[in-house]
């Protein structure tokens, strides 16, 4: 993420005036300044993170109550859908089993950040400087909004199980756990997204327990840069499925392209903080702990009773045809944005000759149907 203020007069003049020792035009330039940064770091949280790939917005007033009507998107009746969601900002991510089908309240927290810095930088100008420390607050609150993002994704994930094409309890008798371990534990063959994309279809049936038409199945992948680095592996080394070797045009492509962008029409997204012992991984196994279940894949006669961070590492697959995850964002009243930036208070006196932002948002996490979403375990 990198911002950068235009070096024009107008930007300059307002620059030099956050500077200044007068603490009227100081605050009033603060003031206009912080206008103008709020919808500047609303997109580039938009833009910046992981997660707004995957959550739909879901827009509601400041100081309101946001609720989500399950019942417009479910014909279905109690248990065919399970919610996953936060009541907090960094708190556990909590299942409700077989909600009714009504209007969903969904919680919200406040993300927020606050940058300081020395009003010389302003005096002479220095953009650059003054970009980074909204660049900084910036980043604070993604890192917050990923975090928390990414914790109903993977708590979801850990306990997702359908029983007849509905949401059951973690540890239900002949369920479908949504999660599978590889065909070969630390290797990730074609034969693994295979049994996975299969699996992601049979958790998906309708009502009657037919199938759905509107339902794609596995649409994204986001692995580890180690998994990528397998991948690209395909294009010189033999990946065989029951002794099936890749042709050789898709192994030109793979070759070609430095590594697939996709694999049997799923996307393929590469994360850091995926892979052995890393950030979410770790916090995929905290999860799976309290679950206390058994990974298995029938298929391949294999199965892994307790996930560890420090040698296995799991594939995060998503359906992302359909708005299983929502993110209600509050619209501020005064500005009609979602992240709201205003001038810090505690620097306007003279002795100080500091200046400072405050900045932040209202937001929540929900998955409100664990049929998008399946694993793999490598």
């Amino acid at each position: 993420m990198k911002l950068k203020l235009k070096n024009t007069p107008e930007q300059v003049e307002l620059i030099k005036a956050l500077g200044s020792r007068d603490l009227l035009v100081s605050r009033e330039a603060s003031e206009a300044f912080a206008a103008f940064i709020g919808p500047v770091i609303s997109k580039v949280l938009a833009e910046a993170g992981t997660s707004g790939m995957i959550y739909s917005d879901s827009l509601f007033d400041e100081d309101d109550s946001p609720s989500y009507p399950l019942d417009l998107y479910y014909n279905q009746d109690a248990g065919f859908i399970s919610v996953w969601s936060q009541g907090l900002a960094g708190g556990l991510p909590s299942s409700d089993a077989g909600v009714p089908i009504a209007e969903m309240k969904i919680s919200t927290y406040r993300l927020d950040s606050a940058v300081s810095l020395s009003k010389k930088y302003a005096r002479k100008a220095n953009l650059d400087v003054v970009a980074k420390a909204i660049e900084r607050m910036a980043q604070e609150v993604l890192v917050k909004q990923e975090r928390n993002a990414w914790a109903v994704i993977l708590k979801a994930l850990a306990e997702a199980a359908t029983k007849n094409g509905k949401s059951v309890a973690a540890g239900a008798a002949s369920s479908l756990r949504h999660v599978l371990s590889a065909n070969t534990a630390g290797t990730f063959a074609l034969a693994d997204l295979n049994d996975l994309m299969t699996r992601v279809k049979r958790v998906n049936v309708g009502w009657a327990g037919g199938s759905v038409a509107d339902v794609k199945g596995l649409t994204d992948m986001f692995v580890s840069p180690e998994i990528m680095g397998q991948i690209r592996n395909f294009a010189s080394t033999a990946v065989t499925n029951t002794s099936t070797d890749l042709p050789a045009n898709v192994r030109e492509e793979i070759y070609r392209s430095a590594g697939l962008a996709s694999l049997f029409g799923v996307k393929l997204h590469e994360m850091v903080e995926l892979g052995i012992s890393q950030k979410y991984n770790t916090l995929f196994e905290t999860f799976s702990d309290a679950v206390g279940v058994t990974y298995t894949n029938a298929a391949a006669g294999n199965s892994i009773a307790n996930f560890a961070t420090a040698s296995t590492q799991v594939l995060v697959g998503l359906d992302l045809s359909r708005e299983a995850f929502i993110r209600p964002v509050a619209r501020q009243s005064e500005s009609g944005g979602t992240f709201s930036a205003m001038p810090d208070d505690q620097f306007f006196a003279s002795r100080s000759d500091k200046m400072g932002f405050y900045g932040f948002l209202e937001e929540g996490r929900a998955c409100i149907d664990g049929r998008a979403i399946a694993g793999l375990l490598i």
